[in-house]
């Protein structure tokens, strides 16, 4: 058997999976975010390791017994720094944290081939910039700061004492040139850094080391190795077998993700979409990255005082797609693709007196459905084709939100039994290959369909529209935002 850990945004999520690639069980343990100012985002790394203990503890110990290999998934771009002994020096400052919107430019200004070494654009998310933050606004901690590492990785140290990174996760940072898949010294130069700072690159399914003496036997394992593992999309695209060149997927998580698996890297900065490293040697992908999408439902539902997002799903089904002229702006926390904006905010428009809960929620999942849709022209200006899309995370429990996705974007949708699991499932594929030598095509295939929504003709024909209203409101949005 094999454990996947998934250091995510709102909480960890544990999974154990037998060689047939079934998920035998699986535990979460909750985190919070905390936002002490506006565009901050920020956590506690003692958190994600007590949350990954709880997580794993609740896990059946008879399944926990036989595991032979742990692999890592995690949340991306997170800055985590420590000083000599190991310890953090700060809160970790998060992917969706916008402060550092200023220190972009200026890398990008004193490292002329930023976007020609990465691939990428420079923005707020990535953890390079936020470094650049720390040194200019808490020079005591940059200067105390001896390594910085991502939020699996900091988990990793803790469960193992080694500090290493893959190439899929560590290609968010903007100081990995992701052609070559080495860390950049011209780009840790421009932070003010160097390698020694760096933890050791390896591919998603090498052995970074094995579990402590002491976490072992809390856990009621043996001294088992821990995998390189990925970054959640990587990780969760591994988990519904996006391996080959052009095959997509559908995250439709606390963020939003269009993930396409490509042959060669295929960098497009210039649409803000984001290339990287696939999790596994030789691969890479493009995605573009919409920074609310399930967490949309979240927030609209605690704001309408709607008990949990099932309810939310079933109220916006009632009102039905296209049913009223509210709009709605999913930029709770600014955009990336294609915008690069950290700083517009979600908003609601076209309200009248005949608005009702219902029609906002069907807002709602439209909203985040176009700002895909914006997502998915940068992908295909890049000159990615992109016909169908395997779904995970939580969105995907609503086949309403899926027929409204798929009609505005153009694409078919495969959801896929496990889906829901998401990222931990493709670390526990990480570690099945690392334990028994088997290869990305045996181990990382795809999950059992169990429904297929294609684009509604009518239905799209209806939305357009709206999608027209809604981009021109993002502009007018945007001229107006603080």
């Amino acid at each position: 058997m094999f454990l996947g850990i998934d250091v995510g945004t709102s909480c960890v999520k544990a999974v154990v999976t037998a060689a047939s690639g079934e998920v035998l069980a699986q535990s979460s343990a909750d985190l919070s975010v905390a936002r002490p100012q506006p565009l901050w985002s920020e956590q506690a790394p003692a958190d994600w390791v007590e949350a990954a203990h709880k997580a794993v503890l609740g896990i059946d110990p008879a399944l926990r017994g036989g595991v032979q290999a742990v692999g890592l998934a995690g949340q991306m771009h997170g800055a985590t720094l420590l000083g000599s002994d190991d310890r953090p020096l700060r809160p970790a400052i998060l992917w969706n944290d916008g402060r550092s919107f200023a220190e972009c430019a200026a890398l990008e200004a004193d490292e002329p081939r930023t976007r020609a070494i990465t691939g990428n654009i420079a923005m707020p998310g990535f953890t390079a910039p936020k470094l650049a933050w720390v040194r200019k606004h808490e020079p005591d901690v940059f200067a105390a700061t001896r390594t910085v590492l991502l939020p699996k990785d900091y988990v990793r140290l803790a469960l193992t004492g080694e500090k290493a990174s893959d190439m899929s996760d560590s290609a968010g940072t903007l100081w990995l040139d992701v052609a070559g898949r080495a860390w950049s010294g011209e780009m840790l130069a421009a932070t003010g850094l160097d390698e020694r700072h760096m933890p050791r690159l390896h591919e998603g399914p090498d052995v970074t080391g094995v579990l402590r003496e002491d976490v072992a036997r809390d856990w009621g394992m043996g001294r088992v190795p821990v995998v390189a593992g990925a970054g959640d999309n990587a990780a969760g695209a591994l988990g519904v077998g996006v391996l080959d060149d052009g095959q997509g997927m559908l995250s439709l998580g606390t963020s939003g993700v269009i993930f396409v698996a490509n042959a060669a890297f295929r960098p497009n900065p210039a649409l803000a979409v984001h290339a990287f490293c696939h999790a596994l040697p030789g691969v890479w992908h493009q995605m573009s990255v919409h920074l609310s999408a399930a967490s949309c439902i979240d927030w609209a539902a605690r704001a309408c005082n709607v008990p949990g997002p099932a309810e939310f799903f079933a109220l916006a089904e009632q009102a039905g797609a296209a049913s009223g002229g509210e709009l709605f702006l999913p930029y709770l926390s600014g955009e990336r693709t294609p915008h690069n904006d950290p700083h517009i905010r979600a908003a609601f428009l076209g309200l009248g007196n005949e608005s009702t809960t219902p029609r906002l929620a069907a807002a709602v999942l439209e909203g985040v459905a176009f700002a895909h849709a914006d997502g998915i022209d940068a992908l295909r200006g890049a000159g990615t084709r992109i016909e169908e899309l395997c779904v995970i995370g939580g969105g995907s429990r609503s086949a309403h939100w899926g027929r409204i996705l798929s009609s505005v974007l153009g694409v078919r949708l495969v959801y896929l039994h496990g889906g829901e699991v998401g990222p931990a499932l493709g670390g526990a594929r990480l570690a099945q290959m690392a334990a028994t030598g088997a290869s990305a095509a045996e181990v990382c295939t795809r999950p059992p369909v169990r429904a297929v929504i294609d684009p509604d003709p009518d239905l799209a024909a209806r939305l357009a529209p709206k999608r027209e209203r809604f981009r021109a409101a993002y502009r007018a949005l945007s001229a107006i935002k603080e």
